[in-house]
């Protein structure tokens, strides 16, 4: 008969598997692991003019994950369409045009030889801002004066029946250089548009801006910056202020530059950051971080630009513009100074297989972003034979008689850009006859032209690649 042995009422076989078990994981019940937090918030990054879903859509993961979706893409696309030099390779660009300012020309006055292109706007309101950003816009270029972007910031707040509120704040940053004898840039932040929603901790979210220039090129150039940033308040304290407005100031010193014929220009990256950190007691991703869509600041010193000398104050000579594309605006109207040269690109673009030099393949450039026209000043060779092919294609298609009746021989792209008639010259890569001639009223030409020299000096065209501007017939 087998011995059993027992222990204080215990089976010392029974012990032996006890401590066996002891040594092998076993998987708790759901209602015994940790419980799963009472309240939480997602924050969601959004263009400014995006509408908030309604609370009761926020209850299923659908909507939510159309926030995460479009929060992704903000993220992922932050370079505007019409960024040149530099900074156009910084991060990926938009495919979409900016929102801009409606378009202007030039104007005739009462005196010969007196037209005038309209200076471009340095100013912009908060107002102006909010209007332009509404909808699906990225970022709203005025002129190359005054810019703005901006991000809104939204975070739903739920326990774990779901969503139980939302709430929303918006930053603007309006750019602009107000004058041009000076190198100075403003960054104007307002903090605006705070909304609350049901039950949230909206009231002790953190929120901090910080501005930053995350690459200058070239890299060894040094700012001076001055303002009343970087800030963290709260929520809260940033909706009593009414307004909520933070400054900022970005100045590079000339001479710390690169270019040719003494361009010294100097480019940036401007994209501040933007936290939004979680009250105490509510779980979620905290701090969470946006970026708005990035600024392309650049300064210069050319000498062929105005204030080339500072008014005799050398650290002051030059000024700053954004770089972006700019547009030329030419009229078609009856009473435009420029008319006949307006329909002559109107025609190279809307017809160009109906224009000369003949050409099937015939795209002329500077219609749009994508084929910028640049702007040619230190070669004046070059220019001079871009003049000199559109003449001879003149007399070739027009006649040796084509300047009777008081006319002169107009070609597009400009003879003053590089995608002039001698660009195949210059570029064997170039697509040939990818321009056009025509015979046009001398007045009407001279006048065009002298709307395209004071455009080339009131945006601060400089020479080259790194920069460029499209053309607009109205």
């Amino acid at each position: 008969m087998e011995r059993q042995s027992w222990l204080g009422g215990v089976h010392i076989r029974g012990l032996a598997l006890l401590a066996v078990a002891a040594l092998v994981p076993v998987a708790l019940p759901a209602s015994a692991a940790e419980p799963e937090p009472q309240l939480r918030a997602e924050t969601f990054m959004q263009l400014p003019g995006a509408a908030t879903p309604a609370l009761s859509a926020l209850q299923t993961p659908r909507a939510r994950s159309a926030l995460t979706g479009e929060s992704r893409r903000i993220d992922d696309v932050r370079t505007a369409l019409e960024t040149v030099g530099p900074a156009a390779s910084f991060a990926p660009r938009t495919s979409t045009p900016a929102a801009t300012a409606s378009a202007s020309s030039g104007q005739a006055l009462a005196a010969p030889m007196a037209v005038t292109y309209p200076a471009p706007s340095r100013a912009m309101s908060l107002d102006e801002c909010k209007r332009k950003m509404a909808g699906d816009a990225k970022v709203y270029i005025k002129s190359r004066f005054a810019v703005c972007t901006g991000l809104k910031v939204t975070t739903v707040w739920q326990r774990r029946s779901g969503a139980i509120g939302t709430s929303t704040f918006t930053v603007y940053v309006r750019a602009t250089v107000p004058k041009e004898a000076d190198r100075t840039m403003h960054f104007d932040y307002d903090v605006v548009d705070f909304t609350q929603i049901g039950t949230t901790g909206a009231s002790g979210l953190k929120i901090g801006i910080k501005p930053k220039i995350p690459q200058d090129w070239p890299a060894a150039a040094k700012p001076t910056q001055s303002g009343n940033l970087p800030v963290t308040r709260t929520w809260q304290e940033l909706r009593l202020m009414n307004p909520a407005h933070f400054k900022h100031t970005v100045r590079y010193a000339p001479g710390q530059g690169t270019g040719a014929g003494a361009a010294d220009t100097v480019f940036a990256v401007y994209q501040p950051e933007i936290t939004s950190t979680l009250p105490p007691g509510w779980v979620g991703e905290s701090p969470k971080t946006g970026k708005p869509f990035m600024i392309a600041p650049r300064w210069d010193a050319a000498k062929y630009l105005n204030n080339s000398t500072g008014g005799g104050n050398p650290v002051n000579k030059g000024s700053a513009v954004f770089s972006y594309l700019a547009t030329l605006n030419y009229s078609s109207k009856q009473t435009a100074a420029e008319r006949g040269v307006a329909l002559h690109i109107k025609k190279a673009y809307t017809n160009p297989g109906a224009t000369k030099p003949p050409n099937a393949l015939k795209k002329v450039p500077g219609q749009n972003a994508k084929t910028p026209l640049h702007r040619l000043y230190l070669d004046e060779r070059r220019r001079k034979d871009n003049r000199a092919r559109a003449v001879t294609n003149c007399r070739r298609h027009f006649g040796p008689n084509y300047t009777d009746g008081g006319k002169q021989c107009d070609e597009f792209p400009f003879a003053t850009t590089y995608e002039g008639c001698a660009q195949t010259e210059y570029d064997p890569h170039a697509e040939k006859n990818n321009f056009s001639v025509l015979p046009v009223s001398s007045a009407e030409n001279r006048d065009a032209g002298i709307l395209l020299s004071q455009f080339y000096t009131k945006n601060r065209l400089i020479d080259g690649m790194d920069d460029g501007f499209i053309v607009k017939i109205s």
